[in-house]
């Protein structure tokens, strides 16, 4: 029931975006994303994603993302952290006898929780719940916001293995949806800030490490119109 439940989310606000004026756009990311234990109770995160800009023109997004884990369990942990993102802008637009800035930096303070379980034999699933407070730099006046994500990720093996996946192909279907907590009125005027959908294929080397590719479509609810952003995703996961 419960996978029901999720699957029937991921479809409704994967279609929510049609019902807008939206405008298309087609990019390619590239995650990295580690996790290490230090001790059975403490540990690292860190991931860094490149985003491309509109049909891959070069480089738009860095996100350069640390922090600190805590284990709470087998089945839970909880994590504080840091992000640097600047936004890299293609034209030096001339306004007013000056010019934009071409790159825009956001600081970010980050708190998760993440919970995973087995929906069935062989499979998992895991819920993240992020907080995040924003520090915007805009063209004219920066910003302080404050962000919630929820975000799903469920890992299929494709194939039988006895004990626990430690190598093979697998499946992975993920969603996470983006709310708007604070000065929600000088972002986008919307509680729900956006959603990312998405489906991949993966091969596990081992325990230790994951390499997967698939297909990201990212709905960004804007202030004037809508962004259907269809993504070309390449991941690399390790854990140690």
């Amino acid at each position: 029931m419960r996978i029901k439940i999720v699957l029937a989310a991921f479809l409704i606000f994967t279609t929510t975006s049609l019902f807008a004026q939206t405008v298309n756009q087609n990019s390619g990311w590239f995650m990295f994303l580690n996790s290490t234990k230090f001790n059975d109770k403490w540990g690292m995160h860190f991931d860094l994603q490149v985003r491309s800009q509109n049909n891959w023109d070069g480089v738009r997004h860095l996100l350069v993302r640390p922090g600190i884990t805590y284990y709470i369990s087998k089945s839970s942990n909880a994590t504080l952290g840091y992000l640097y993102t600047p936004t890299f802008l293609q034209d030096d637009i001339l306004v007013g006898g000056g010019t934009l800035k071409t790159t825009l930096t956001e600081h970010r303070i980050w708190q998760q929780y993440i919970y995973s379980h087995k929906p069935w034999k062989g499979a998992a699933l895991s819920h993240r719940f992020r907080l995040e407070q924003r520090f915007i730099e805009r063209q004219t006046d920066d910003l302080f916001s404050q962000r919630l994500r929820y975000f799903f990720r469920l890992v299929q093996p494709l194939q039988k293995a006895e004990g626990a996946f430690t190598k093979g192909i697998f499946a992975a279907l993920q969603n996470e949806l983006f709310f708007n907590l604070q000065n929600k009125e000088k972002l986008n005027g919307s509680f729900f800030d956006q959603n990312r959908a998405y489906l991949a294929v993966g091969y596990r080397f081992s325990k230790a490490f994951d390499i997967e590719a698939g297909y990201l479509n990212q709905a960004v609810n804007g202030a004037n119109n809508d962004t259907m952003n269809n993504v070309v995703q390449l991941a690399l996961y390790t854990r140690f």
